[in-house]
């Protein structure tokens, strides 16, 4: 079971989920499941969305080190300054994995795999407007 999030920027808060079934790559999870962001939103992926930019124009992934080769000091710079940014949706995944339903094999109904989600999904949103 793959599971992919969709959370704000300032708040943290989750917007969207997404899920599919078996070993399926990221980026062709975010074509299935038709997740589309406004024109105007900068969207922030890790590696596994190669190719995003053809989707959205205003997105950023980290730049790969060429093969045989060390990256620039500008690239490194570039992944620094976006990791800083991505550390938002970083530790939504950390809060995810405490509740064990992305951190290890599902081992209950698939057909609840993504209500489950949401349900924790709903809690978190629900615990960040108690605490701000």
């Amino acid at each position: 079971m793959k599971a992919q999030l969709v959370v704000d920027q300032v708040s943290g808060k989750i917007i969207c989920t997404a899920y599919g079934i078996g070993r399926i790559h990221d980026f062709r999870l975010l074509k299935n499941t038709k997740v589309r962001f406004h024109d105007s939103q900068l969207c922030l992926a890790d590696k596994g969305y190669q190719g995003i930019a053809k989707i959205h124009a205003i997105s950023c992934i980290p730049a790969k080190k060429p093969r045989g080769a060390n990256l620039s000091p500008a690239n490194r710079q570039h992944n620094r300054n976006l990791a800083q940014l991505r550390i938002v949706g970083e530790h939504i995944n950390r809060r995810l994995k405490i509740f064990r339903i992305l951190k290890e094999q599902y081992r209950n109904r698939r057909k609840r795999f993504g209500l489950r989600c949401n349900l924790i999904a709903g809690l978190l949103n629900y615990e960040l407007a108690l605490f701000s």
